[in-house]
């Protein structure tokens, strides 16, 4: 068998290094071409962006695979189309956002929303087209953690412009009332200024909307399952049982209203001293493991409890966007990517998909 041929047969095979998905169909395709003097050229296309260091790592797992069949390796390229990916019954994706992707949490305190903010600047940094909406309308807490003032403005009276930090898009309802008014709202009306935020702001044809959602089972979920056309869900909890508890019941949730688990964040996994060193499970251990392992849905990483997470997100400028090579950083890149790569194993929809370079 020719070799370049016999390669293309074994680099399916290889997993992404940071999410363990295999790097075959349906969320990647390889290109093997063989060059004069023994060498090839390798072209991977993936469903999802890559971090750096994951490309590294494929590069050099590709050279090794290529050596193996006599080849040395002249060139690798890494590239991503990201898809529109099926969403759950009866609803169609939206144009210009192709994947929507809600974060939630069974209870408060957890750090959901400071995860969603960070989640989506780590899949800006890769280099996808991203917004966040501001789906807790009783407390929105986006603007201020992104550093967002002002009113959005409307070209027609219709329609809303999105404000934008950090090369992300945002809408919340924070960005129309004042600082310091109350939502005093019942459910319905909460609802369904939900909706229109939603299907009234001028997204511009991002890959990935992460959708921030306040805590618990209520009406602002049931409406985003109802109205909103999600392709997937991500369930942050920290280590704690008594937070599992309540993060079991919002997981068993979007399982009824058929909208697919992605995996499962554990945040505040674990605080090293910035004195000594020492490392310790404040909030308990493995307990995101644990409940990922129950109901059969990968964890996504585990996120460190740290003084700059908090800090950074203060003063409007999140850590992924503060200190992108810090350790807290970094753990949101893996988990953002791992995040993407389970989407890109989802069934797609069937609309124009747009291609990046990664």
């Amino acid at each position: 068998m020719d070799p370049a041929t016999a390669l293309s047969g074994d680099l399916p095979h290889l997993d992404d290094p940071a999410s363990g998905v295999p790097l075959g169909p349906p969320q990647a395709r390889w290109d093997v071409r063989g060059v004069e003097g023994g060498r090839c050229e390798v072209d991977l296309l993936t469903g999802y962006p890559l971090a750096a260091e994951a490309v590294e790592a494929v590069r050099a797992r590709v050279a090794e695979a290529a050596g193996r069949h006599g080849l040395a390796l002249a060139a690798f390229r890494a590239h991503h189309r990201i898809a529109a990916h099926a969403v759950q019954g009866g609803l169609s994706p939206v144009s210009g956002v192709r994947n929507v992707i809600a974060v939630g949490s069974g209870k408060g305190g957890v750090g959901k929303s400071t995860t969603a903010v960070n989640l989506a600047l780590a899949l800006q940094r890769l280099g996808a087209r991203v917004g966040v909406l501001d789906a807790d309308v009783y407390g929105p807490s986006v603007p201020a953690m992104l550093g967002l003032s002002g009113r959005p403005e409307s070209p027609d009276d219709k329609s809303i412009e999105p404000l934008r930090a950090f090369g992300v898009e945002a809408m919340s309802i924070g960005l129309l009332v004042d600082t310091d008014t109350p939502m005093i709202w019942r459910g319905p009306m909460a609802t369904s200024a939900l909706t229109q935020l939603f299907t009234t702001t001028l997204w511009g044809d991002l890959d990935y909307l992460l959708v921030d959602l306040p805590p618990g089972t209520g009406d602002i979920q049931l409406t985003l399952a109802q109205k909103i056309p999600v392709a997937g869900a991500v369930i942050v909890t920290t280590p704690q049982e008594i937070a599992t508890l309540d993060a079991r019941k919002a997981l068993k949730m979007f399982e009824k209203v058929n909208v697919p688990v992605l995996g499962i964040v554990e945040n505040m996994a674990i605080h090293v001293c910035s004195n000594c060193g020492h490392a310790e499970h404040l909030f308990g251990q493995g307990g995101g493991q644990a409940m990922a392992d129950q109901y059969g849905v990968p964890l996504l990483g585990s996120l460190p409890l740290d003084l700059r997470i908090r800090e950074q997100g203060d003063v409007g400028t999140p850590v992924v966007a503060a200190a992108p090579d810090s350790a807290p950083a970094q753990a949101y890149l893996r988990a953002a990517q791992a995040m993407a790569a389970r989407l890109a194993q989802r069934p797609r929809a069937s609309i124009p998909i747009a291609s990046t370079l990664a």
